[in-house]
């Protein structure tokens, strides 16, 4: 929101007034008497004090600052402290730590290795400091307290922004991935991917400048992103008081695992929703015949399929939800749940958490008080969506239970996972049975809704085994994943946009994402559907599922198959890595899917990076987003790999290449190890037995640690690869068979503890014991990389 009218001016309506100097600092004294204070309030009024005059004169503006754990710090401003408490209120974990002093110069607040200086000499001035630098602050007419000729009041704090310096996240967005020059509100819209609305919002971005901003908020927050001031970014919200946490890092992968800290974790999901996800879609005809049909043409084309989803028409039209088999397509719901588990799937079914009329579970819900309400009394409905529906208040814990009982019984009947649709469209003018602040409840109504689902998967499926399919969220709803991108046409720009939203959610904090291949509007031609296919194989979750028309690739064409079967079937083999990757986002809070810039942060090339992503620590993808296969994208310094044909990339600059629908760009980083599974037709398998480290020639002294967590995200199997000159020596932790180490591109002059043979890619040495010694042939003599698009 803008309260400027250019530089100078205010908007017509508009007072703002700002703290000008500081009067005095109260310390609070932690517990133990002996303990340094741990946070400091500073009295700041809005015009200077010559005489004692004008202390009688407000407003005074109150400044708190404290630490909720090492290297985070709060900073509450507040106006009148009378507000009355509102809820509801993110859940934080805290820690409080820090060290004040106090002088004439100077408040500070340190905590790690972060800083907070309120100046007392000078003028009004707060700096964050960190690693001898200053990262941000508050400056003159930078934190402000805003009122409005139509009675609103607001909070705003600008913090500074230098020349270089680029802003990332706010959750799902699908413009441009650094936020620099855009206002961001931070309020779920049902919007789809081409405009500035988001289903995911979240009140979090991070820099490129060491440091990162929570706005502890679960409302609306605007932010101006250097719009407004354009050396500033911007963020402001309505009422008396707001907190904000400055995260320092000093890298992007160091404020994310702060913030997850602070906010959440992902949780571990169960190894097979990795596979293949396919959906009967929307509005098209199913019936069991339908999805038998589409699941024996999968298995007759040697397409592995491990998760089917039943879409919103598993149950009759207009009763959404009763959590009812529509019986006149679904006669037997048991049976056919059998059936389909028999041959090895997971099950999905489409929910929400509204109630439309006509279904019985709105009278249930009525007379029980389970709805949410208008001031009035009366139950809030409309027609959007399902005629005459409410909306579940997740506020009150009878309901949660009332609605998770539905549920429990569909999993009694072997449902396995859920679909969590909705959630966005909250509406303002409601009575919540906690009393919770509807402006505040509008964001924060999809954190309830999805953690009632999850905790109840979590309780009958156990750690690591609940999984949910989820459109809507905002802080820390991270913790409760899968989230995948929501309603984006069938187009190669549906598909770009796809991709920034996943980029920005990924700089969220949320570790796993996923998106409807093909898109959700419309019918893809082939050539997108197949580019697409690719993009999203090479995502954490990957899910066929559309609108209006089926997404079983022979409806495309003969070629959507073989791509579609190549692809799946390379998801399977690199399970051993992306088990690794998971571990780092359920462990760390780091994405699965992430932004050029968080893996290389000092890559200025990398800055603006949204057309290609890291999956995980060591692989570049760069979807390719036109039918001719031509396809730019950058690479960083050193010396990658073509994962799929073996050949090199010199980086340290743009590459253009073109591909078959079979082939993408997926390069490996340099000297890394990449372990691939020995089996392709599942994802869910003892992912260490049979593996093949491909070794991509590590540097000389350098020891690289490969880690496959086991089924139940335990330590598992450990390899330790090092490089000695011309030795590579390979040892084996955990492993619980036959192992082989690929030297991509290099031949072997001998082995101990193994046998080495000739491969495609370079040399294979098959370990037969738990240590591998490997002498290379001096580089000069490689094998050359065999034809593109072979990828064995």
């Amino acid at each position: 929101m803008k309260f400027t009218d250019g530089y100078w001016e205010m908007c017509k309506g508009v007072h703002a007034v700002y703290p000008m100097e500081v009067l005095d600092v109260d310390v609070d004294v932690n517990v133990d008497v002996n303990a340094a204070p741990a946070s400091f309030v500073v009295h700041a009024p809005v015009q200077r004090i010559r005489h004692r005059g004008d202390l009688l004169k407000g407003p005074v503006v109150t400044v708190t600052c404290e630490s909720p754990m090492p290297d985070v710090i709060g900073v509450t401003i507040t106006h009148f402290a009378g507000e009355r408490p509102r809820g509801p209120a993110f859940e934080l974990a805290t820690d409080p730590t820090g060290n004040v002093t106090v002088d004439e110069e100077a408040a500070t607040l340190t905590s790690g290795a972060l800083s907070v200086r309120v100046g007392r000499r000078e003028g009004w001035r707060l700096d964050f400091l960190a690693g001898g630098r200053r990262l941000t602050g508050s400056a003159r007419k930078a934190m402000a307290i805003i009122d409005t000729d139509d009675g609103r009041h607001y909070v705003r704090e600008q913090l500074d922004l230098g020349v270089d310096h680029f802003v990332y996240g706010l959750g799902e967005r699908f413009g441009p991935l650094v936020k620099n020059g855009q206002v961001v509100e931070i309020w779920n819209n049902d919007g789809g991917t081409s405009s500035e609305h988001a289903y995911k919002n979240s009140p979090f971005f991070l820099t490129n400048a060491g440091y990162g901003v929570f706005v502890d908020h679960p409302g609306r927050v605007s932010f101006e992103v250097a719009s407004e001031a354009v050396s500033r970014t911007q963020f402001s919200v309505q009422g008396q008081s707001m907190r904000y946490f400055l995260i320092y890092g000093p890298t992007p992968r160091e404020i994310l695992r702060k913030y997850t800290a602070l906010t959440g974790r992902p949780a571990r999901v169960p190894s097979w929703s990795y596979g293949l996800w396919l959906s009967t879609s929307f509005i098209t005809n199913y019936d069991e015949a339908t999805v038998t049909s589409f699941i024996d043409g999968m298995a007759e084309r040697g397409l592995p399929l491990s998760v089917f989803h039943f879409d919103c028409f598993w149950m009759r039209e207009f009763r959404w939800c009763d959590f009812e088999w529509d019986p006149r397509v679904f006669p037997d719901p048991p049976g056919m749940l059998r059936r389909l588990k028999e041959r090895g799937l997971r099950i999905c079914v489409w929910i929400n958490p509204y109630i439309g009329q006509r279904s019985p579970l709105f009278e249930e819900g009525r007379a029980r008080g389970y709805l949410l309400r208008r001031p009035n009394g009366d139950v809030w409905q409309w027609d959007l969506w399902q005629p005459g529906m409410g909306i579940v208040d997740f506020t009150n814990p009878e309901a949660r239970a009332w609605y998770a009982a539905k549920l429990d019984a569909l999993l009694d009947m072997g449902v396995d996972c859920f679909k969590t649709d909705f959630g966005e469209r909250i509406p303002t003018d409601v009575v919540y049975h906690d009393g919770s602040d509807p402006e505040r409840g509008h964001n924060y109504y999809t954190h309830l809704y999805n953690r009632t689902v999850f905790e109840l998967l979590r309780k009958r499926r156990g750690e690591g085994e609940a999984v949910l399919f989820a459109r809507s969220a905002t802080a820390g709803g991270q913790q409760f994943p899968v989230h995948w991108g929501g309603d984006c046409e069938s187009t190669f720009e549906g598909m770009g946009e796809s991709l920034r939203g996943g980029l920005s959610l990924g700089m969220t904090g949320f570790g796993y994402w996923s998106h409807d291949i093909g898109g959700f509007e419309g019918t893809p031609d082939p050539a997108v559907f197949k580019r697409w296919i690719a993009f999203g194989l090479l995502s954490s979750h990957s899910r066929l599922h559309g609108s209006g028309s089926y997404r079983v690739p022979w409806l495309f064409d003969e070629e959507c198959v073989e791509v579609l079967r190549r692809f799946t079937r390379l998801k399977m083999r690199l399970m051993p890595y992306l088990a690794g990757a998971a571990r780092q986002a359920y462990g760390e809070g780091l994405p699965m899917v992430r932004a050029m810039v968080v893996e290389f942060p000092d890559d200025p090339a990398c800055t603006h990076l949204e057309r290609q992503y890291m999956l995980g620590d060591d692989l570049l993808v760069a979807p390719v987003f036109s039918a001719d296969g031509e396809v730019s994208f950058y690479v960083p310094r050193g010396v990658w790999t073509h994962y799929l044909t073996g050949e090199r990339v010199e980086g340290g600059r743009w590459v253009r290449e073109r591909h078959g629908f079979d082939s993408v760009p997926l390069l490996v980083r340099p000297g890394a190890v990449i372990p691939e599974g020995a089996v392709e037709d599942r994802p869910d398998y003892d992912h260490a037995n049979g593996v093949t480290l491909r070794v991509y020639e590590p540097a000389d002294g350098v020891r690289v640690t490969t880690s496959i967590p086991g089924a139940d995200g335990d330590a598992g199997a450990t390899f330790t690869t090092s490089r000695d000159g011309s030795v590579v020596r390979v040892e084996a932790a955990g492993a619980p068979g036959a192992w082989s180490v690929l030297l991509v591109n290099r031949r072997v002059v001998a082995v101990e503890g193994g046998e080495s043979a000739e491969h495609p890619r370079g040399a294979l040495v098959r370990a037969a014991s738990g240590e591998l010694v490997i002498t290379l042939e001096e580089k000069g003599s490689t094998t050359a990389p065999g034809p593109k698009g072979d990828d064995r």
